[in-house]
């Protein structure tokens, strides 16, 4: 029996045995049910109408379920149209609106449809849970319309729900509420595996958007981890996320999203990179900037300032950090500005630009006061900066380096290997670690360098093992000996540019070795499958997500815009749910027309893997959790039994 006190506390919740053997009849209902569908995505990098799309469409299957039930009945035109309906409600009824003779009549139509679309994606739930996704002040039509089973008045007594609806001038709120409700309930879990930020234009709309949504896990990204980092006050995080985002003409994320001062960086820029073309420096324009244009030439100015600034406080971190091994990137001090050379790892380069204002021969990695006051500021407003420090906690909150979850394990990046497919041992505070004791060691020490950095093992400035999981070699997150952002800046000659990946990418195309990470972490390497993201496959030169004889899936596809031309499709989506798991291949999204028009494309879907029969909640973590609260709830009434706890009524 669970210990007394622990019944004393769960009784207070189940006063006695009637209100026990309610909650067991009610666990047990739930383990009988088909396990939920989960969707597995990763790298969005800021691209927050087509994330966003992905998830409103559930990456195909609400079309799927559309053309089950519809198939030999509407059109495929009228399909597309309910698809969109579901897709990006507002928009479909903006344009209904103009086009329809008699709105109140297509609303009737289409009111009948949503419930047919809606009933079919939430067979898997119980009442109560699919109550508990629907709306406020609707959810009460909406759930008598979803569960109204009396065949024989069924019809009339819809038609009265739905002809109160429009009568009362409430139609459009009540399909938008419809449509979020069918993408609400066709997702049952979502797992993020990485990198939310950078790139593309509103990483900060896509944590608005996840913080609202009912169930959802992060695996943190090296694109994250930076942003994490950044968040505490670092520098050398700070001096890369704005690089990185100043690059790409963000500055309405920056400036506007989260309300980064950039004018002390914008004024030291023109000062001293004024007569400076920075032609290299030159922003990539995915988007355009609606609230906080900045011309190309001053957005260049910018980058170049930070970005030597960068380069000059993680020479700082390097030496402050000999056990990172960092000591090869150290290439202020190899300047050779007479000669306009740079030597890298004992080769000499030509510079295609020999312009170093700030940067002082006899002490190449010092700050001028001037780019000390910039920095200065720029922590303050990021350290104040309470929309961005609430998305960093949600990450911390709902996130960590690692997940498993029913079999399988998600990380973003990889698993540091050797060539011979050993785990690599890994010396950081003090202690070396490797393979999940690496990860569980690195998990602990990020949230210390955040919540507690008193108390973490980190030596140096706060932050410091975030900057070095962005960029270091050993790094789970990173997976590349170097990055070449000095020379990808200052060399022409791409050769320098080269990043090689860990062993661990040409491992994972072998069976053995995914098995072998499968078995260190505790899980079953017959069974079990490892969800990774990081870096694009490129389907168009004839790439594979799948590796590891189908027990691992690469799922960074190129949702990203600016990876697309690599990649040659726009991203992946991998769908497990209680009947088999599949890749679903997404097609470049295709943002609102002006017109109010929208074309949707369906991914391909290809399934990867058929369980052998349907698997159930009781089949699941959550089932074995639930099993548990079974049997204490059986303790809780053999204690009411038995006299040993007084029955409240």
């Amino acid at each position: 029996m669970a210990d007394l006190k622990y019944l004393e506390l769960l009784a207070k919740d189940y006063p006695n045995l009637e209100a026990a053997s309610a909650e067991i009849i009610n666990l047990n209902a739930i383990l009988a049910l088909p396990k939920g569908t989960e969707y597995f995505l990763s790298d969005l990098h800021g691209e927050h109408e087509a994330f966003i799309h992905m998830l409103k469409s559930a990456s195909g299957t609400i079309r799927m379920k559309i053309d089950e039930h519809y198939g030999g009945i509407l059109s495929e035109q009228d399909r597309d149209d309910l698809a969109a309906l579901i897709y990006n409600p507002q928009a479909e009824l903006k344009r209904r609106h103009k086009s329809e003779a008699d709105f109140n009549k297509w609303c009737t139509t289409v009111i009948y449809r949503l419930i047919t679309i809606c009933q079919s994606v939430s067979t898997k739930y119980t009442r109560s849970k699919v109550r508990k996704r629907l709306p406020g002040n609707l959810a009460y039509a909406m759930d008598e319309l979803l569960h109204a089973d009396d065949e024989a008045n069924k019809n009339h007594y819809y038609e009265a729900i739905i002809s109160s609806i429009i009568e009362c001038g409430i139609a459009d709120r009540f399909i938008v509420a419809m449509a979020e409700a069918i993408s609400d309930l066709a997702v049952d879990h979502l797992h993020i595996i990485g990198d939310i930020f950078d790139r593309g234009a509103h990483p900060d709309q896509i944590m608005d958007f996840l913080m609202n949504y009912h169930d959802v896990d992060f695996q943190w990204g090296n694109h994250d981890i930076v942003w994490m980092g950044a968040a505490t006050g670092n520098w050398a995080c700070i001096t890369n996320i704005l690089r990185m985002n100043i690059s790409y003409n963000n500055f309405d994320m920056l400036e506007v999203g989260y309300g980064i001062n950039l004018r002390p960086l914008a004024t030291f820029a023109e000062r001293v990179y004024g007569d400076d073309p920075c032609e290299k420096f030159m922003p990539h324009i995915l988007d355009e900037n609606i609230y906080d244009p900045v011309s190309p030439l001053h957005a260049a100015q910018m980058h170049k300032a930070i970005a030597i600034i960068q380069f000059k406080i993680e020479g700082q971190r390097i030496k402050a950090h000999p056990e990172y091994g960092m000591e090869k990137r150290l290439l202020l001090d190899k300047l050779n500005l007479k000669e306009g050379t740079v030597t890298v790892e004992g080769k000499v380069w030509p510079l295609r630009d020999t312009n170093f204002p700030t940067v002082d021969p006899e002490d190449p990695y010092r700050l001028t006061p001037e780019e000390e006051q910039v920095m200065e500021s720029l922590e303050a407003s990021i350290l104040n900066s309470e929309k961005l420090q609430r998305h960093i906690q949600f990450l911390f909150s709902h996130g960590a380096l690692y997940k498993k979850i029913n079999g399988n394990l998600l990380y973003h990046g990889c698993v540091p290997m050797d060539e011979q497919g050993e785990f690599v041992d890994v010396t950081l505070g003090g202690g070396t670690y490797r393979g999940k004791a690496l990860m569980d060691y690195l998990d602990k020490q990020v949230r210390a360098a955040y919540f507690s950095p008193d108390e973490s093992q980190e030596v140096g400035r706060s932050g410091d093992l975030m900057w070095y999981l962005w960029e270091g070699s050993n790094s789970p997150l990173f997976g590349k000996e170097k990055m070449t952002t000095f020379e990808r800046l200052f060399i022409a000659d791409k050769a320098s540019h080269k990043e090689p990946t860990r062993p661990y990418y040409k491992l994972i195309r072998q069976k053995e070795p995914v098995q072998h990470i499968l078995r260190e972490f505790g899980l079953d390497p017959n069974h079990g499958k490892i969800l990774n993201g990081h870096v694009p496959v490129k389907i168009k030169d004839g790439e594979s997500p799948i590796k590891g004889g189908g027990l691992l899936y690469v799922i960074d596809g190129g949702i990203s815009k600016a990876y697309q031309k690599q990649t040659g499709i726009a991203g992946y989506t991998f769908i497990f749910n209680s009947r088999f798991m599949a890749l679903a291949e997404h097609k470049p999204y295709t943002p609102l027309q002006p017109d109010g028009t929208q074309t949707f494309t369906s991914p391909t879907l290809q399934i990867v893997d058929t369980l052998p029969e349907r698997m159930l909640i009781i089949d699941t973590d959550q089932g074995a959790e639930l099993v548990e609260q079974v049997n204490d709830m059986k303790s809780l009434c053999d204690a009411y039994r038995r006299g040993l706890l007084k029955q409240q009524y």
